[in-house]
């Protein structure tokens, strides 16, 4: 499908208190092939989210060290989590270390899966994404791993007030890029 008929139909589908304020623009360059193009989101005129460069506007993380030292990330731990630690150190370990590991266990999950979807979105196909986005159900855009997806699926006008403020445990644990855009709708 044509870019314009892309952009047409996702333009289409954003929320009616964000028509006119976001964008989705993608260029490319006929006679270059091998140059991928420049695919963005602008919120406002102001380009947020520009899937080619890491070195935009919105927070990047480089390491899993930045991740884990991270304050803005609150990854609640359940009591199965903690059962699962107790039971890998054979209760050799303390009942108030029990949790910091469990956390730490959690965290270090959390930090692997945002530098792979960070790297995956560097080299994004954007009109790929927005393909997929526009021929599956709005649910598997909001559970997705993909920024991408998320971030289409939390501009949508089929994801109502409500589900968006149901989801505010869900959006602690996301990227940056994609809390920015559950504020932005909240």
């Amino acid at each position: 499908m044509a870019w314009s008929k892309i952009k047409q139909q996702l333009e289409s589908f954003l929320s009616p208190a964000l028509n006119g304020r976001v964008e989705y623009s993608a260029t490319g360059y006929r006679y270059l092939p091998d140059k991928p193009g420049i695919c963005y989101i602008m919120v406002d005129k102001k380009n947020v989210l520009n899937m080619n460069d890491i070195h935009n506007s919105m927070k990047w993380y480089q390491t899993d060290l930045e991740i884990k030292n991270d304050p803005a990330i609150q990854l609640p731990i359940n009591n199965e989590e903690i059962e699962e630690v107790r039971k890998d150190t054979k209760g050799l370990v303390p009942e108030h270390r029990l949790e910091v590991i469990a956390r730490s266990r959690k965290i270090t999950e959390h930090a692997k899966e945002l530098l792979s979807a960070q790297s995956s979105l560097s080299k994004s196909n954007f009109i790929v994404v927005a393909n997929t986005f526009l021929s599956s159900p709005i649910e598997e855009s909001i559970e997705s791993k993909d920024i991408v997806l998320n971030i289409l699926a939390l501009v949508d006008k089929r994801v109502g007030k409500k589900r968006i403020l149901n989801m505010s445990e869900k959006m602690k644990a996301k990227h940056p890029i994609v809390q920015y855009f559950y504020e932005l709708r909240s």
